[in-house]
Order: structure tokens, then C-alpha cells, then sequence
């Protein structure tokens, strides 16, 4: 709605990466609170918000320029311009739990543990840029005239997806939340919130109007979703001694 916030001679500033970094500086903070509760260094969470942030960035923008191949071989310059919006959540999410695994191994830490402190985080960083999509105008719905707003940047009336997902990944934050409170199995707010999010993005692709129908009527997306689905599943459904 409002890609750009304003410019300051040859500066300009952006809303996605202000509200990006907004995201992130807020996880951060009340990540870095939480693990200080149960004693862990704050040296490895800051190593950790790192490892995320770079990673998760490179494979978000580098899934989503494979699947958008065509408009930046004839745009290369368009694969830096990060401004313009333009990242796939599931690349970023892969190449940021890969690498943090590989960092906590080797810092021979429990990867469950540390995961399930700080993965409610994630989601609400998650849900907090989806504000930065809003008003870039990236991410956007089909159109609908009943349950759609006007988007200045597409000229047309469409579905606010982006505060949809916005609502739903605040829920998942405060369940994610509340169930890290409680005594719960290692790794079992990990894989809920890969369960919860796959449902949540498999259903809103059927409203979103920018993502291409990939096989069977279902999204490439879709399909990640459903593999997700099934890995968490099967991963919670594991007996108790595992």
C-alpha cells in the first residue's frame, strides 16, 4: 500500500525493510530474554539470530528467484533489489534450521532444546513482515470486490492475504507460547509449528494471486506444505522414548 515510507536525498527508505528489520529486532529481543531464563549463553543466541538472519534471507530470495526464473534472466540487477519484496518463507525457513543445525552441532548443543525456545519467535517475526508485504503490495490475494481492499500499487480491489497470514501466525505465536509453557516432548514445538503453518499456507494459497498453479490445481507451495504436513506429523507422532 505504501512501498515507500520516504526519501531522503538520494536515500530511500522502504516499508518491507523497515518492517523487516522491525521483525527481527523484536524476536530477537524477547528470544534473547527467554533463553537468559534457562541459562544459555547469550553469545550463542546472537551467533544463532545471525545464522538466521543471513541464511534465512539467501534461501528465501534465491527459492523465490527459481521460481520467478524467467523475469530475473531478463532482469538480473531486479535479484538484489530485496526493496522490491520478493521472498519465499519456506526457502528461508530450510536454509536457516540446515545451517542452525550444522552451528549447533558443532557447538555441541541440544538442537530440540534450543529450537523449541526460539521458534515461537520465529513465527511472530513471520507475522510481523507480513506487515512489510501489506505495504509493499507483494504476497497480495486474487481479486474480489466483496472481501477485497483497494491496492494502490496493483490498481485493483484484492484480497488482503498478507493480513490474513499476519492474524493466523499471531495465533500460532500465542499457542506456540502457551505450550512452551507447559511440559511438552523435545522438538514438539518445532514440529507444531511446522504443522500449524503448513495448514495455515496450503489453505490461504487457494485466495493468494500470485502464486502459479504448479500440478494438480495445487501451488508449489501447496506442495511443500503437504510434505511439511506429514514430516511434522510423523515426527509427533513418534513414541515417547525416540
Amino acid at each position: 500500500m505504501h512501498p515507500i515510507i520516504c526519501k531522503l536525498g538520494p536515500l530511500t527508505l522502504y516499508s518491507y525493510g523497515l518492517i523487516l528489520v522491525f521483525a527481527f529486532s523484536i524476536a530477537i529481543s524477547l528470544a534473547s530474554f527467554q533463553t537468559r531464563r534457562y541459562g544459555l549463553s547469550p553469545d550463542l543466541i546472537s551467533n544463532l539470530s545471525f545464522i538466521v538472519i543471513i541464511s534465512g534471507i539467501i534461501g528465501a530470495r534465491l527459492l523465490y528467484v527459481i521460481l520467478n526464473l524467467d523475469f530475473y534472466i531478463n532482469n538480473p540487477i531486479e535479484i538484489f533489489m530485496l526493496s522490491h519484496g520478493g521472498l519465499a518463507w519456506f526457502g528461508g525457513l530450510i536454509s536457516g534450521l540446515v545451517f542452525c543445525v550444522v552451528y549447533l552441532r558443532y557447538k555441541k548443543q541440544d538442537v530440540y532444546k534450543i529450537f523449541d525456545l526460539l521458534i515461537p519467535y520465529v513465527a511472530l517475526a513471520q507475522a510481523i513482515g507480513r506487515i512489510g508485504c501489506f505495504l509493499n503490495g507483494c504476497c497480495f490475494g486474487k481479486r474480489n470486490l466483496f472481501f477485497g481492499i483497494y491496492f494502490p500499487v496493483h490498481d485493483a480491489i484484492l484480497i488482503p492475504t498478507q493480513l490474513y497470514s499476519c492474524l493466523a501466525l499471531l495465533v500460532i505465536y500465542f499457542l506456540l507460547r502457551k505450550r512452551q509453557e507447559m511440559e511438552h516432548r523435545k522438538g514438539e514445538i518445532l514440529y507444531l509449528y511446522l504443522l500449524f503453518y503448513a495448514v495455515w499456507r496450503f489453505f490461504i494459497e487457494f485466495f493468494r494471486g500470485d502464486s502459479r498453479i504448479f500440478i494438480f490445481g495445487l501451488s508449489i507451495f501447496q506442495l511443500i506444505s503437504i510434505a511439511l504436513f506429514v514430516f511434522a506429523t510423523v515426527m509427533l507422532a513418534r513414541p515417547r522414548n525416540h
